[in-house]
């Protein structure tokens, strides 16, 4: 039973003194193993009698322990069943009654619940949220949304299904109806309360949530419940997207009131239900698209009007993605009206831009660069001047190309450089089709002319080094970044070394800029795949740029400002990756940037974008130049890694442990050196080992065994190993690591070492074997079965496996072999798998005793998936140099584990001297043959049919 609620209470007080925090940490986590703990913390939140700061510390504590305790990794509850009922009981009200703070929290620990539970293991959740809504009590009606929202909108990525529809047609079943009646009664709570400004901004902020929720509730397909209704419902979301009261606006021109995101929510919804719904709706869209346009014409220049008008003309390119409303714009004059009073006034530069740029640099950079800026006017209104371009080029091209010369005109008479910016960022827009890829833009405007446009009017501000405006220097930049595909070699032979010379630029979002761009052109690659720039062009200059690169990162020694910028340190990388073994003579440079990098961010790792490429780039240097001088970077390396695991950092953990791995994979002979030795024991720790710690500890045990085996042995530390192995096989996520270590066990230990753990071995893999494996485990179990037995040579061998196997349980080979080794081993892919299964296959048949005495049919049938994969023959593996790193922009980015692609694993070959497997199976055979007197020959007579027989004699002739 848990500890009383009065301890647990000054243990969370203790958590939020520095002083204390640790200490009071791990004795909270002690009292987590206790039955009741979560109902404790709950009943701390709901208290009157606790300072406000301890219920908080407990609202916390409650959603971060249900986050981890909630299920088990196949969702069975990892609490007892009182208890999960309980807390489901008690969680709603609970969450409605707390302050707004506290609410929050609770509000997150009902999604994280719903996440596992919803809807067939907590069915009465929707029950229980609708019965709370009121018609007259805002907070209470905000709690209750922000849940359904948190629940609901998980549904808006989801492929359609029969699941997701029964579970959305539940939740309709039971919310729709008292949805639309919450919206007519806030509706009518915001008329009431017109001049009560709190009360106002209250239940404004309640319709935003309904609008929220009506999206998720449309999201997969239009509800009956709106259709029946959706004149009414569009004409009360019309009515306040028009809707205007002084006590809802703000002072700050920066900070959005809650009726900006009311009309904005209303915009996005009624963008869904023109791109889905136009059937049903087009004859409602009119009002729509007049307010919208309207909205567009007077709302002012302020920064809190971003999101409504990113929105509004996200609305208005769905429109104008529709055939017959686009119809409306194929004129001349509407276009010109739509430019000038829509696109202009959107991409213009604005005096916050100009003041982001001077005070926010790394922010503007990244709301500037390509998709991140999804909801600035600018993209806004770029992706709906393309749209019109998609329908209409000939016509937009004109229009567009008109104000572009006059603003260049009027930059060349007045030098009015806002003009100019203007005028290169519409020429942007319309030469430039569809998204930007890795590689640039792929098709362009064909009426335009990019590379004119560029020299006559761009490159001179790329070449200037003073008289340029910085923004200008950075539209300049830009437009080699965004058109880099449209250039050949040879015009980029001439427009590289100014674009590297910018890094020298003392302006921030110009050198970083400038980084952006070598960046993504060291990557570009030719139709064949080969790199516009390889090794011989980057590597005379190589080390001048990435002096230039670390000068600019370390500018600022404190943490947080040295990781800030994580564009100059993708650069790096990508220098490194370019030049690959050119690295080796900057080893000792690179290495001294690179340890004094991470031992300062190590103290306050703050930016995941930054570290994920400083170790990428230490992972290049790893991979080129630890096989030239493996000793120098293991020396060096060790101490700053050896602190982060000592300081348990735990987001650099997972990056170290590939790196230790992939020195000692560039060095897989010889005895471990004493800095590896002293790293065994602290990598066998069991706490160590924790989800987003397994793929890199795996890859670095793996990597340790076959050098320090002698060591292992003498040391007894065989059994942690595979106690280690146990514990990754018990879980699906990390079972196929348990098969890295145990692959690396079986190859490098004497079976001596091994055989007294064999049955258990076989017996926690039949365990999982009999329950509904997944194909990947049958195929790792194939390849582990192959491997056993083709290491006959060591002591191990088929006969080895089936002993071991019939301890398990008498007969329990010939039950699996036919059952799941047989049928799998056509399923599997990779080369260097299917090469040591017809290793295996061939051993089995040559050497061991049981297939030739007892499995007489199991020969014949081992024979014939033998000469199945000799159809389609393993072909011998080429190097991968392919390196493509983490997509930084991905939401899952920085959850879990990230695996670094510069110093990947590469396939272990087991049989590297087997180039060829079809002379080398016939060969062998032959050998075998005369080894045992002319048995094979025997076996290949009385147990083939004709046909396998002729094809098996072709081999051995």
């Amino acid at each position: 039973m848990a500890t009383d609620i009065q301890t647990i209470a000054q243990l969370l007080e203790a958590t939020i003194d520095p002083r204390q925090h640790k200490q009071a940490a791990d004795a909270l986590k002690n009292e987590e193993t206790k039955a009741g703990f979560s109902l404790l913390l709950l009943n701390i939140v709901a208290s009157d009698s606790f300072v406000p700061n301890t219920r908080l510390s407990a609202a916390l504590c409650f959603k971060n322990f249900i986050k981890f305790n909630w299920v088990e990794e196949d969702g069975a509850h990892k609490l007892p069943e009182n208890e999960v009922a309980t807390i489901k009981k008690e969680l709603i009200g609970l969450m409605i009654s707390v302050p707004a703070g506290l609410q929050v929290q609770l509000g997150e620990s009902i999604s994280i619940i719903a996440e596992s539970d919803f809807w067939t293991r907590w069915d009465t959740l929707v029950d229980d949220l609708v019965s709370r809504l009121t018609p007259d009590n805002a907070k209470v009606n905000l709690g209750i949304l922000d849940v359904a929202h948190s629940i609901f909108k998980r549904w808006r990525p989801l492929f359609a299904s029969d699941d997701l529809y029964t579970e959305i047609n539940h939740v309709l079943g039971k919310f729709g109806p008292a949805f639309v009646q919450l919206l007519e009664s806030t509706d009518q709570q915001i008329e009431a309360n017109k001049d009560n400004k709190d009360a106002l901004k209250q239940w404004t902020e309640v319709m935003n949530n309904l609008v929220k929720v009506f999206f998720d509730l449309s999201c997969q397909d239009l509800p009956p419940i709106f259709e029946e209704n959706l004149a009414y419902v569009t004409s009360l979301l019309h009515k306040y997207l028009t809707y205007n009261n002084p006590l809802l606006a703000t002072d700050d021109d920066a900070e959005s009131g809650p009726l900006e995101f009311v009309k904005a929510g209303i915009c996005q919804a009624m963008t869904l239900y023109m791109q889905k719904y136009e059937d049903a709706f087009g004859s409602l869209c009119q009002p729509f698209i007049t307010s919208a346009w309207e909205l567009l014409t007077t709302i002012g220049p302020e920064t809190k009007y971003d999101i409504l008008v990113s929105k509004a003309l996200q609305f208005l390119t769905a429109v104008a993605s529709i055939p017959k409303h686009a119809q409306n714009f194929n004129n001349q004059d509407i276009l010109g009206q739509v430019v000038e009073k829509v696109i202009l006034p959107n991409v213009s530069l604005r005096e916050s831009d100009i003041e982001q740029f001077e005070d926010e640099p790394i922010e503007y950079i990244r709301r500037d660069l390509e998709g991140s800026d999804a909801d600035t006017r600018r993209r806004a209104a770029t992706d709906f001047l393309r749209k019109l371009l998609e329908n209409f080029e000939g016509l937009v091209t004109q229009v567009v190309g008109q104000y572009i010369t006059n603003y260049l005109q009027n930059f060349t008479s007045k030098g009015d450089w806002k003009s100019k910016d203007t005028a290169t960022y519409l020429f942007s827009a319309i030469a430039a089709k569809g998204a930007v890829t890795a590689h640039g833009i792929k098709t362009t405007n064909t009426l335009l002319n990019i590379v004119e446009f560029f020299q006559n009017n761009i490159a001179s501000d790329l070449l200037a080094e003073t008289g340029v405006e910085p923004i200008i220097k950075v539209d300049a930049i830009k437009f080699l970044y965004t058109f880099r595909r449209q250039l050949t070699k040879e015009q980029w032979s001439a427009a590289f070394p100014p674009l590297v010379k910018n890094l020298a630029s003392s302006n921030y979002v110009v050198y970083t800029y400038a980084s952006i761009a070598v960046e993504r052109v060291l990557f570009l690659t030719d139709d064949s795949g080969r790199h516009i720039f390889g090794k011989e062009d980057v590597a005379p200059f190589a080390k001048d740029l990435l002096e230039h690169l670390f000068q600019l990162i370390e500018r600022d020694p404190a943490p947080e400002k040295l990781q800030e910028n994580e564009f100059l340190m993708r650069c790096v990388m990508r220098v490194l990756i370019v030049i690959k073994d050119g690295v080796a003579p900057l080893t000792d440079i690179l290495l001294q940037h690179f340890i004094k990098i991470t031992d300062i961010i190590r103290a306050n790792p703050s930016n995941p974008r930054f570290y994920y490429y400083h170790f990428e780039a230490m992972g290049a240097l790893v991979r080129y130049s630890a096989p030239l001088q493996p000793e120098k970077l293991e020396n060096e390396l060790y101490t700053p890694f050896a602190a982060i695991l000592q300081n348990d950092v735990q987001e650099f953990q997972p990056y170290v442990f590939q790196l230790f791995a992939a020195l000692l994979e560039a060095r897989p002979e010889g005895p471990l050196s004493d800095y590896y030795k002293a790293l065994v024991a602290p990598v066998l720790m069991p706490q160590l080992w924790v989800q987003g710690n397994v793929p890199g500890l795996a890859r670095l045990l793996s990597s340790i065994i076959p050098r320090g085996a002698a060591e292992i042995v003498s040391s007894n530390q065989v059994e942690p190993i595979l106690g280690i192995f146990q514990n990754l096989l018990s879980k699906k996520s990390t079972e196929i690591y348990g098969f890295d270590i145990l692959e690396a066990v079986i190859t490098s230990l004497p079976v001596s070492a091994i055989e007294q753990y064999f049955p258990t071995i076989l017996q926690l893999i039949f365990n999982r074997l009999t329950g509904n494996a997944p194909v990947r485990f049958k195929q790792r179990f194939v390849r582990f079965y192959m491997l056993v037995a083709s290491l006959d040579q060591t002591g191990f061998g088929a006969d080895f496996f089936i002993k071991n196997c019939d301890q398990v349980q008498d007969g329990a080979f010939i039950q699996l072999y036919p059952a799941v080794v047989l049928p799998t081993i056509q399923e599997l892919v990779r080369p260097l798998d299917r090469k040591l299964a017809v290793i295996g296959l061939t051993k089995t048949l040559t050497d061991s005793e049981a297939f030739a005495v007892k499995y007489a049919k199991g020969w014949a049938k081992t024979c014939e998936a033998l000469l199945k994969l000799l159809e389609n023959p393993p072909l011998p593996v080429a190097a991968d140099d392919l390196v493509t790193e983490a997509d930084v922009d991905d939401v899952s980015f920085g959850v879990g584990f990230t695996p670094l692609n510069t110093c990947k694993k590469q396939q272990k070959d087991d049989w590297p001297n087997v180039t060829d497997v079809k002379p080398w199976v016939g060969s062998y055979l032959k050998a075998a043959d005369q080894r045992k007197g002319g048995a094979i020959g025997t076996f290949v007579s009385e147990r083939l049919t004709p046909e396998a027989k002729s094809v098996l004699m072709s081999y051995m002739r």
